[in-house]
C-alpha cells in the first residue's frame, strides 16, 4: 500500500483498511494519485475533494497536513495543519474553503506541531477511512543579478 511506503500509514495515522473511495484535483483533468510529485503554483489554488460514501447519515472531516514542514532535511514544524473541513456529507463533493453550516470537532490550538491522532482522539473521529499523500516540489527562487 503505497500510504505505508510515504509513510502516511506509521507517521501520521495508525493501520487502517480504506472504505470510501476519495478523489482529489488541483486541476479538472488529473485526480492526484498517491506519492505523486506536485509543483508549488498547481497546488496554491483550491482542491476539489469527492467524498464516494454511501450513507448520506455518515459525514467526514478532511484533513490536510504537512508531516515534514518546512523541509524533509529540518522537519521543526513537524505536523504542520494546512486545513480542515468537517461535516461532509457522504456521497458529495467538497471543495476547500467551502463554509459548513456546523462545526462537529473542536478547532486545534496551534497549525504548528499539530498530531493528526491525537485529533482524531479528542474528537472521537477513529480510524481513517481513506487517505491521498503527494509531494510538493520545491520551487527554486529567483536569483539576484
Amino acid at each position: 500500500m503505497s500510504l505505508i511506503l510515504g509513510r502516511v500509514i506509521g507517521d501520521i495515522v495508525d493501520q487502517f483498511t480504506p472504505s470510501v473511495a476519495m478523489d482529489v484535483t488541483y486541476t479538472p483533468d488529473q485526480p492526484v494519485s498517491n506519492g505523486q510529485e506536485l509543483m508549488p503554483n498547481l497546488i496554491a489554488s483550491k482542491p476539489h475533494v469527492n467524498v464516494g460514501g454511501v450513507d448520506m447519515r455518515s459525514s467526514y472531516t478532511i484533513i490536510m497536513t504537512d508531516p515534514d514542514a518546512p523541509s524533509p532535511s529540518d522537519p521543526y514544524l513537524k505536523e504542520y495543519l494546512h486545513w480542515i473541513v468537517t461535516d461532509i456529507p457522504g456521497t458529495t463533493n467538497a471543495t476547500f474553503g467551502t463554509s459548513m453550516t456546523r462545526q462537529t470537532v473542536m478547532p486545534p490550538v496551534s497549525r504548528d506541531h499539530f498530531n493528526t491522532r491525537i485529533f482524531s482522539e479528542q474528537n472521537n473521529l477513529g480510524l481513517p477511512v481513506s487517505g491521498i499523500y503527494f509531494n510538493a516540489q520545491r520551487q527554486n527562487a529567483s536569483r539576484r543579478r
